[in-house]
């Protein structure tokens, strides 16, 4: 392969860079990690005009989230069962997205966590690719 294409925001790390691994199956799988936490958070993956750089890099959108326990479906009500499901996929997304190919997980392993009981899954580590926490200059923090 001679030139990397993709999607900014869906393209896995190791198509720009080979330091981060090999191109393989698992470049797929990344990108059906953003995939499924654009369906749950109902946003684009990257927000150019974020008023703090953490809300630009999604991902790092969704850590914040699962970290104070608020909710990943931007203004809807939802049942019991709906958060569940949300907060299973976005987990799942989190796997999927890890920065290094062999961290994430098969599709066959991302179908039995998807079917899986919420409770089962642990939240993984954030990818070091994260954006870092601090104010877009000229954006007030108040």
């Amino acid at each position: 392969m001679s030139d990397a294409r993709g999607t900014m925001g869906y393209v896995a790390p190791e198509l720009w860079n080979r330091n981060f691994g090999g191109v393989s199956h698992k470049s797929d799988v990344y990108s059906f990690g953003m995939m499924l936490m654009e369906m749950v958070g109902g946003r684009k993956n990257i927000i150019a005009d974020a008023s703090q750089t953490s809300e630009i890099y999604f991902p790092h959108w969704v850590y914040k989230k699962l970290d104070l326990g608020t909710d990943l479906i931007p203004g809807e009500v939802i049942t019991v069962e709906e958060g569940e499901i949300a907060k299973r996929m976005t987990i799942v997304g989190l796997w999927c997205i890890q920065t290094f190919p062999n961290d994430r997980p098969t599709m066959s392993r991302v179908i039995e966590m998807l079917e899986g009981n919420v409770n089962s899954l642990e939240i993984p580590p954030k990818p070091i690719l994260s954006s870092p926490t601090r104010s877009v200059p000229g954006s007030s923090t108040s």
